[in-house]
């Protein structure tokens, strides 16, 4: 091969290893990371009377406010405010552990579906 022609050779392949490269930055990145979510404006939104965090992981953070919105749904369809929600929402199994006064309670629920989790913390005025 002449020079000229492996310079070409050279020149298309750092082309395509760059355009590569470019490529990767620009795919989004995976929800596999765990994420704490924002809150903001939102914590009086998603259901109880204030959800006090929320963390994902494998998915996003708009699926964890689903997710909290459709556990709360659960728990008013079985007792109101005080009820209990004992099936899957969104396909995610949920276990909720309270703490308890006469005028509210705080929970940690914790759910997960294969690797995805949601995790949230709400108090809730009875």
């Amino acid at each position: 091969m002449t020079r000229a022609v492996l310079a070409v050779v050279l020149a298309v392949l750092l082309s395509a290893a760059s355009l590569t490269a470019v490529a990767a930055a620009d795919d989004p990145p995976t929800a596999t990371a765990a994420a704490k979510c924002s809150l903001a404006g939102k914590d009086r939104k998603l259901g109880p009377t204030y959800v006090t965090s929320l963390s994902t992981t494998g998915v996003s953070c708009a699926t964890g406010e689903s997710v909290v919105k459709a556990y709360y749904r659960c728990r008013i369809r079985n007792g109101g405010k005080k009820g209990r929600c004992t099936s899957r929402v969104q396909g995610f199994s949920c276990t909720e552990t309270r703490e308890s006064i006469p005028t509210q309670f705080d929970a940690k629920v914790r759910c997960r579906k294969g690797d995805a989790r949601v995790n949230h913390d709400y108090t809730q005025f009875t």
